[in-house]
C-alpha cells in the first residue's frame, strides 16, 4: 500500500510576520526578567517564591500539557470520537486535587526548610545524610525528563517543517535557540511569564478553531449529523473498552510526579492563594481539553479519512486552521503549537538543571556549602547550555529513540515519583527505605511494561508502576523505621508551625 505525500502548507507572508512577534515578545521577556533572576538559586530556580497566584495556576497547567493536547488529543478525538474525553478526565480532576490539598502541604515544607528541587524536599523530608536518595532522585529526573526535553525540539523542528517548510535539522536548532534565549537569561520568573502569555495563545487557538469551523458546516446540528452518518458512536463517550476507558482516565496519576508541574506549586508567594489557583487552572485545563477535542470531532467532517491529512493525524490542527483562520490568526495557531511546545521544554529544563547544579554540585558535592549569588546563577547558565546542547545532540542522532522514550517519560515519572511523593507529604509512617523502593520498583515496572507486548496492549503502563510503586512504598516503609522528627515535618506541612 502507498503512503500518502504528506500535505502543503501554504503559510501567507501575515502568517510569518504574527509567528515572529510572538518569538519576539517572549524573548522579550526574557531580557526584561534577566536582572531579576540573577539574584540567587532561589530567584533562578523558583522564582523567590513570589509568584502570583494567577502565574502559577496557567504555567502549572500549559507547563504540563505540551503538544501532546494541541496535536495528540486532536488527532485522537479524530479517530476515537468522543470517548477521547477520557483522555483529558484523569488529569483535570488529578491537578485539581492537587492545587487543594497537595500543594499547600509541598509549598509550606518547601519555604519552611528551604527546599529548591523535588529531591531537595525529600532529602530533607527523609534525613537523607548519604545523599543515595537524592542521587537515586536526580538520576530518574534525568533519564526521563532528559528524552522529554529532547523530544521537545524535535517536536518544534517537525512543527518549523510542517508550517514554514524549513528543514527538519533547522528547525529543531531554531526551537532549542528561542528556549535557550529567554530560559538563560531569566531562568524560572521568564519561563513562567512566558507559559502564563502562551496559556492566553493555546485557548484562543483552541476555541477559536472549532466554532468557526462548526458554523461554516451549518451549525451544530449539521456536523452531528455528519458524524452520525459516518458512526453512530461516534458522539458517544462511552464506545471504549474498559481496558482503555481505564488507561485513558489514568493519565491523571501521572501529574504527581512530574517535577516540572510540581516547582510550580512551590514558587507561589502565598499558599492560601492556591485554592484560586485551583479554579483558574482547572477551568483553563477544562476550556482547552473541551477545544482540543472539539477540533477533533469537527475535523473528521471536512477530512473524512486520514489519507486527505497526508495519512497522519497529527496533521489536522494546522490543516483545518489554515482552511478557517484568515492569515494573522492562522499564525497565532502555529504560535500556539510552538507554546505548547516550548511551556513544557522550558520548565523541563529548569528542573533538570536545578537538579544538577543544588542536589549534585551544591548539596553531594560541595557537601551543602552555599554557593555565592552570582557564581550560583553563572553555573546554572553555563548548566542549562550545556543540557541544551546535550538535548540537540541526542535529538539530532536519535529522533525516533528520543519519541520512544518520551512515549512513557511521563508515565516512568508518575510512577516512580507520583505515589512517593504523596506518601511523604501525607502519611507519617513513611520512610527513606520505602521511598527508594517506591521509586525504583515504579521505575522498573513502567520500563518493562512497556516493552512487554503483551501487558502494554492491556493496560497503560503508568498505571500498575504506579499502584506497584505505591504498594512497594507502604511494606517497606512498615518494615523500617520513620524519621525522629516526623511529628514536626508533618505539622509544618499542614501549616501548624
Amino acid at each position: 500500500m502507498e503512503t500518502a505525500a504528506a500535505p502543503v502548507i501554504q503559510v501567507s507572508t501575515a502568517a510569518v510576520i504574527a509567528f515572529i512577534a510572538y518569538l519576539g515578545i517572549i524573548t522579550s521577556i526574557g531580557i526584561f526578567t534577566a536582572k531579576f533572576s540573577s539574584g540567587g538559586l532561589s530567584e533562578f530556580f523558583l522564582g523567590g517564591r513570589k509568584m502570583n497566584r494567577l502565574v502559577v495556576a496557567l504555567s502549572a497547567v500549559v507547563s504540563g500539557r505540551s503538544s501532546w493536547l494541541l496535536i495528540g488529543v486532536t488527532g485522537m478525538a479524530y479517530t476515537r470520537g468522543a470517548s477521547a474525553l477520557w483522555a483529558v478526565v484523569g488529569y483535570i480532576l488529578v491537578e485539581f486535587l492537587l492545587f487543594f490539598f497537595y500543594a499547600p502541604r509541598l509549598r509550606r515544607f518547601s519555604e519552611h526548610y528551604d527546599s529548591l528541587t523535588l529531591p531537595d524536599f525529600f532529602a530533607t523530608r527523609f534525613n537523607d545524610r548519604n545523599g543515595v536518595l537524592r542521587g537515586v532522585m536526580v538520576l530518574i529526573i534525568i533519564l526521563f525528563l532528559g528524552s522529554y526535553v529532547s523530544a521537545q525540539f524535535v517536536g518544534g523542528g517537525k512543527a518549523f517543517a510542517a508550517s514554514f517548510g524549513v528543514e527538519g535539522s533547522s528547525g529543531i536548532l531554531i526551537t532549542a535557540g528561542i528556549v535557550l534565549v529567554y530560559t538563560l537569561l531569566g531562568g524560572f520568573l521568564a519561563v513562567s511569564l512566558t507559559d502564563m502569555l502562551q496559556a492566553f495563545f493555546m485557548l484562543f487557538a483552541l476555541l477559536i478553531l472549532p466554532i468557526l469551523a462548526i458554523a461554516d458546516q451549518g451549525g451544530w446540528a449539521e456536523v452531528t449529523a455528519m458524524l452520525n452518518q459516518f458512526d453512530p458512536t461516534f458522539l458517544d463517550p462511552m464506545a471504549i473498552g474498559l481496558g482503555a476507558l481505564i488507561g485513558f482516565a489514568g493519565i491523571g496519576l501521572g501529574s504527581p510526579g512530574n517535577p516540572h508541574i510540581l516547582v510550580r506549586y512551590m514558587s507561589i508567594d502565598d499558599p492560601k492563594q492556591l485554592k484560586y489557583s485551583a479554579y483558574v487552572g482547572t477551568i483553563w485545563n477544562v476550556l482547552m481539553a473541551f477545544g482540543a477535542v472539539l477540533i477533533g470531532l469537527v475535523g473528521r467532517t471536512y477530512f473524512a479519512t486520514p489519507d486527505l491529512l497526508g495519512g497522519d493525524t497529527e496533521n489536522l490542527y494546522p490543516m483545518l486552521a489554515q482552511q478557517h483562520l484568515h492569515p494573522v490568526l492562522f499564525g497565532i495557531v502555529v504560535a500556539s503549537i510552538f507554546a505548547a511546545i516550548m511551556s513544557t521544554a522550558d520548565s523541563q529544563l529548569l528542573v533538570v538543571g536545578s537538579s544538577v547544579v543544588v542536589d549534585i554540585y551544591e548539596k553531594l558535592l560541595r557537601k551543602g556549602k552555599p554557593l555565592p549569588h552570582k557564581q550560583a546563577v553563572l553555573i546554572s547558565r553555563v548548566v542549562i547550555l550545556v543540557l541544551v546542547v546535550a538535548a540537540l545532540t541526542f535529538g539530532m542522532l536519535a529522533k525516533k529513540l528520543v519519541f520512544w522514550l518520551v512515549l512513557f517519560a511521563w508515565a516512568g515519572l508518575g510512577a516512580s515519583l507520583g505515589p512517593t511523593s504523596i506518601l511523604a507529604l501525607f502519611w507519617k509512617r513513611t520512610t527513606r527505605a520505602g521511598i527508594l523502593a517506591g521509586m525504583l520498583t515504579g521505575t522498573v515496572v513502567t520500563i518493562v511494561w512497556y516493552y512487554t507486548p503483551a501487558l502494554k496492549g492491556a493496560l497503560y503502563e503508568l498505571i500498575p508502576g504506579f499502584l506497584l510503586g505505591a504498594l512497594a512504598t507502604v511494606v517497606v516503609s512498615l518494615l523500617t523505621k520513620p524519621p525522629d522528627d516526623v511529628d514536626r515535618m508533618m505539622n509544618v506541612m499542614r501549616g501548624n508551625d
